[in-house]
């Protein structure tokens, strides 16, 4: 990745990043039954489905990129291998970004979508009551912040490497600080353009869910919480796990050894990104009853 010699992520302007990111988009590697944009609640999104069953459960899903980049087609492979692996709908809300949208907007938008979603669930083919919320990095924190916040009823949160203390204080962001793809400096970047409205704070429950209360974690649903190894976001996923353990939520909680930040992303090129894939479709078949 560091021979591409794309600029560091933090180096320049959002939109600077988000075309850096656009240049490095692949087609899809994978073919998904039936795939189609809609409107959920005014907020754009896409809806993959495996197959033509009726009944199915459905997954919302919030993608990565620090609050500032990504889209749906940044994450359109992973939507794919999620509603394959698990027999499932998928649905990818489009949620708008910082500086230009800071919090709460996004997180706002992401509200919006579940509700919709829940209320609009057998128009899709989906039933209300097999619900499930996911996302990865700033897409798993703003899952993780809904889930904490009881808004429809849900069966499953799937985090993948969650940013969930924006402090920046814990250990492994020293020992992952350079190096490892996501930096340091950069997740202060991150951090700064979504809180630019002046809005929350590092020590909101809406901006790190680790700050949450242990009635609203235990509130939540089971839940899949992935990690990696070198990634300065390692320990406060591996601590929001624990906590969700400890208040009762049935959760598993994995990390993978030698693994870096956006792995779960790179399935066609790392085996343990296509593991990590597989195993969140495991976890979403087994919430949804089949």
């Amino acid at each position: 990745m560091a021979s591409i010699g794309d600029p560091p992520i933090g180096s320049g302007t959002p939109e600077e990043a988000r075309a850096v990111r656009k240049a490095r988009q692949r087609p899809p590697s994978e073919d998904v039954h039936h795939i189609r944009d809609l409107d959920a609640g005014g907020v754009a999104a896409r809806l993959y489905r495996p197959n033509d069953r009726d009944g199915l459960g459905l997954l919302v899903y919030f993608h990565g990129g620090g609050w500032v980049i990504g889209d749906l087609e940044s994450h359109d492979n992973v939507c794919r291998a999620l509603a394959n692996g698990s027999g499932h709908a998928v649905l990818s809300i489009d949620y708008r970004l910082a500086p230009e949208y800071p919090f709460p907007a996004g997180l706002e938008d992401c509200i919006r979508g579940l509700r919709w979603a829940h209320a609009n669930a057998e128009s899709l083919g989906c039933r209300s009551d097999r619900l499930a919320i996911g996302g990865d990095s700033a897409g798993a924190n703003l899952a993780a912040v809904v889930a904490n916040l009881d808004v429809v009823p849900l069966v499953h949160q799937l985090l993948v490497y969650p940013v969930t203390d924006c402090t920046r204080s814990r250990p492994s962001y020293d020992e992952n600080a350079e190096g490892y793809f996501l930096t340091k400096d950069a997740m202060g970047w991150f951090i700064d353009h979504y809180l630019s409205g002046g809005h929350g704070s590092p020590t909101d429950p809406r901006v790190s869910p680790l700050y949450a209360s242990d009635t609203a974690l235990a509130s939540g649903p089971p839940a899949l919480v992935i990690t990696a190894e070198f990634d300065p976001l390692r320990d406060e996923g591996d601590e929001y796990a624990a906590r969700l353990a400890a208040t009762g939520v049935p959760t598993s909680h994995v990390r993978f050894g030698g693994m870096f930040h956006g792995f779960f992303s790179l399935a066609d090129f790392v085996d343990d990104g296509a593991a990590a894939n597989a195993l969140a479709a495991a976890a979403l078949r087994k919430a949804f009853g089949r």
